[in-house]
């Protein structure tokens, strides 16, 4: 269905990671280099944070110090309490193309994934590593050979569920106590494995290209489809229970507001870098679910 939205922030780039936090919406908006925070309605915007190499992922420390990530230098970024930026890991020797979205535990361990190939200049497909980053700053790849882990969600039961989006799947992972994770499994499959590492084959694959995504109270998950203008209600297995369809591109998406039932969603034209650089027509989008 085409879902009754109200638009929270219009004129940006192109947003991603949206994240709920003390009665504020926060997202990345990729290209103007900024983080910025807004009530639930759109008022009293700040900007949180201004990252010269492209914010995405947010996420907060136990204390409620705010971490970003860098994409394009490689690096995990720690805002202080005096809104100084310093830098909690540097992650360059871990992985082979920008980083991108991230997940914070409750003990401050930061689950980043990376693109694996340079998507904005149609590079042959590669796959990627998972990495976790300790709060004392230390580096772990956690998993491996993924399909461009993208938007990440943790369960009830202990899991670390991850989309995989050119790999027409979320993978799971059940979490350690010491954080590293044990063996990938399915936890939804919407189509095969890419057959190519030709980026325009492997697109052309692609049944739900799993971007942004968030889990639900009853472990169902809200995933973006970076391809198809919608968002999906999907349950454990790949049932699609719903799904919300947009006039432009959604890219992430969160729950949030004052009851928990305000699905953010980041939307954009498209994702093409060149031309978002240049606009502004990135949207935060609200729906009631």
């Amino acid at each position: 269905m085409k879902p009754e939205t109200t638009v929270v922030l219009d004129g940006y780039t192109y947003f991603e990671c949206p994240r709920w936090y003390e009665g504020r919406i926060w997202v990345s908006d990729f290209y103007s280099h900024r983080v910025v925070s807004a009530l639930e309605d759109g008022s009293d915007v700040r900007v949180e944070a201004e990252v010269p190499n492209q914010p995405s992922g947010l996420g907060w420390l136990p204390d409620g110090r705010l971490l970003i990530v860098s994409m394009r230098d490689y690096k995990l970024l720690l805002r202080e309490h005096d809104g100084s930026l310093t830098v909690h890991a540097d992650l360059s020797t871990y992985v082979t193309a920008n980083l991108n979205d991230m997940l914070v535990d409750s003990q401050g361990r930061a689950y980043i994934g990376n693109f694996g190939f340079d998507l904005m200049n149609f590079a042959p497909v590669e796959t990627a590593d998972l990495i976790r980053v300790d709060p004392d700053g230390s580096a772990h790849v956690v998993a491996s050979d993924l399909y461009f882990p993208n938007g990440m969600a943790f369960t009830g039961s202990g899991e670390l569920l991850v989309d995989e989006t050119v790999g027409n799947r979320v993978s799971a992972f059940d979490i350690a106590e010491d954080g590293s994770l044990g063996e990938r499994r399915d936890w939804a499959t919407f189509g095969e494995l890419p057959s190519s590492t030709d980026m325009a084959t492997a697109l052309g694959e692609v049944k739900v290209a799993a971007d942004g995504c968030c889990i639900d109270t009853d472990g169902t998950m809200w995933i973006a489809d970076a391809l198809g203008q919608r968002v999906l209600h999907v349950a454990q297995g790949g049932e699609v229970l719903d799904q919300l369809d947009f006039d432009l591109g959604v890219f992430a998406c969160g729950l949030g507001g004052s009851d928990g039932r305000t699905l953010f969603v980041c939307a954009a034209p498209d994702f093409n870098e060149h031309q978002r650089k240049i606009e502004t027509e990135g949207k935060l989008l609200a729906v009631r679910v």
